[in-house]
């Protein structure tokens, strides 16, 4: 679980990003950030992953607070979470199989485990053995997509964090990773998406948070307010 308590967050040029944010996001949710570009949530994303931290306010992940939270302990939270980018941030001299299986090989996974494990959420994100040898500029930005999200699940996070997942690819496109995404939810995994494309999202009934000028400007599920 995820709780907000009255976050507000200021950056030193004086922007206000964050202003009163109180919300909970529930193990197993699948929502949905919305909102204009510099309305918030990318800072919303960064203070979920510590990369930031509120100027007020308290933010418990899984039952740790992560106000004061000690530098050495933040690999811990991270190792919670998978995460995906809008640009991939693939490593480009390597294969499919050794970027998703880098993520293993950082917290010492086995070979034995990566030998398992990577062809298994390969084939979750529906890429087949002959992309796993693959190097990302071989790789449409679609597939680039599904190996980035392919990275995020293999260590089995409880939570997947999105920043604009399909800001780099064509709307057809686009709808199969929400539906890859949708399919992964099912099966148990807290999703949090990032997007401005209110169109794309407005097919599943799920949560959907809106950021306006800092603020949650509405908190809807399956078109009813939480």
């Amino acid at each position: 679980m995820i709780e907000f308590k009255g976050v507000y967050k200021k950056y030193p040029s004086g922007t206000e990003a964050l202003k009163d944010i109180n919300l909970t996001i529930n193990d197993g949710e699948f929502v949905s950030v919305l909102g204009a570009s510099g309305a918030g949530k990318s800072t919303f994303l960064k203070l979920i992953m510590h990369e930031e931290t509120p100027n007020s306010g308290e933010i418990t992940i899984a039952g740790m607070n992560l106000s004061g939270m000690k530098r050495k302990n933040i690999p811990y939270l991270r190792r919670k979470m998978g995460i995906v980018f809008q640009d991939f941030r693939l490593i480009p001299n390597m294969t499919v199989f050794d970027n998703v299986a880098f993520a293993l090989r950082v917290i010492g996974a086995s070979g034995k485990d990566v030998r398992t494990r990577v062809p298994y959420v390969l084939s979750l994100v529906a890429l087949d053995s002959d992309k796993a040898r693959k190097y990302p500029n071989q790789l449409s930005g679609g597939e680039q997509q599904r190996v980035g999200i392919a990275r995020a699940l293999v260590n089995n996070p409880q939570l997947i964090i999105l920043d604009e997942p399909t800001g780099n690819i064509d709307p057809d496109l686009s709808q199969e990773i929400v539906e890859l995404l949708y399919n992964i939810n099912k099966k148990g995994t807290t999703i949090i998406m990032v997007t401005h494309q209110q169109e794309l999202v407005k097919k599943y009934r799920h949560r959907t948070i809106e950021i306006r000028d800092g603020f949650v400007a509405s908190d809807l599920i399956g078109g009813g307010e939480v």
